[in-house]
């Protein structure tokens, strides 16, 4: 019988060679980490000097579009954007859904396209002034294209609200100190005085009228306004301010004006109110009216001379045709 314990080998493993195997793995480790760390820097530093070029790539495929849409050339990096008016299928779909509105306060079609044609003929940039935040307001802001559009407003609180959720829109706040029912004492006093305090041209910052508004920022005086729409402030409660100073307003505007086109078209809304007709027959004149219904009134006024004292003059009324 063998003794199995004679065939048996012993194999001893000297401690430097698991040492050295040990940090092998660990160089291998560190190399392959390194490695890593490069290529995920690469890919990350690529990423990010890639998605920038296709942004802007894109950014400017659409630029092309809604220019050319509007028929304006894309701008370049020597050029311009010129003022340019939207096209008729964009205003007649601003219209359309504008008209269509759930709101029992919107304006009808043939009303605010009045309004629109107005716009769509004036010379680029249109300025545009109107008193009152309506339903309507952005879509006065988007028709006077590239024009400069200013809205009025007598609630401080809402102006400052709208213009936090709207940051595009300009709006400024106004104090009205009269009373709807004051309207007739008011009118009569102004008449008055149309040859001194109250006259028809002159810097409504400087004024002393009554109806004058002579708060709102410089700016909005020097500028010689388009078109004129007055929609505000509050006219059907006997205790609101009524538009007996935003119509007085309009109309001494229009007539000061020192350059740009000589007319200004004036638009007043809710025209069977009789604080509106009353104050658009003595300020915005019968002469002057070139349209109307129920609702709208269009006047178109010229300029005058800066030593005018009248607001109408004894022509009789102009043929008026009428608002569909």
């Amino acid at each position: 019988m063998k003794n199995g314990s004679g065939n048996t080998k012993l194999i001893l493993l000297h401690p430097y060679i698991q040492k050295q195997s040990s940090t092998t793995r660990l160089w291998l480790l560190a190399f392959v980490s390194f490695f890593t760390i490069i290529f995920l820097l690469t890919l990350l530093y690529t990423r990010d000097t890639i998605i920038p070029s296709k942004n802007t790539s894109v950014a400017a495929a659409v630029a092309a579009v809604v220019t050319s849409a509007a028929g304006v050339s894309p701008p370049s990096t020597t050029t311009t954007t010129t003022n340019s008016n939207l096209p008729t299928t964009t205003i007649n779909a601003l219209l359309h859904y504008a008209s269509r509105s759930n709101d029992s306060f919107h304006m009808s079609y043939g009303e605010m396209k009045s309004i629109s044609d107005v716009l769509r003929r004036c010379a680029p940039p249109c300025n545009l002034l109107v008193f009152g935040l309506t339903h309507e307001t952005l879509l006065w802001k988007a028709l006077n294209h590239n024009g400069r559009t200013v809205f009025v407003e007598e609630n401080r609180y809402y102006a400052a609200y709208f213009e936090e959720i709207h940051p595009e829109i300009d709006v400024f706040d106004v104090q009205y100190t009269t009373k709807a029912h004051e309207a007739g004492e008011l009118v009569a006093a102004t008449k008055e005085a149309a040859g001194n305090e109250c006259r028809p041209v002159q810097n409504l910052l400087f004024s002393d009228c009554k109806l004058g508004l002579n708060d709102l920022p410089n700016h909005v005086y020097d500028v010689d306004w388009d078109v004129i729409f007055v929609d505000g402030p509050r006219g059907d409660a006997h205790e609101g301010p009524g538009r007996m100073s935003s119509i007085f307003t309009a109309a001494v505007l229009a007539r000061s004006k020192k350059g740009g086109s000589p007319k200004t078209h004036v638009f007043v809304h809710d025209y069977y109110r009789d604080v509106e007709r009353l104050c658009g027959d003595e300020f915005l004149c019968r002469e002057n009216l070139v349209e109307s219904n129920e609702l709208l009134a269009h006047y178109v006024l010229d300029k005058m001379d800066k030593n005018s004292t009248r607001f109408c003059s004894d022509r009789k009324k102009r043929s008026v045709s009428s608002l569909s």
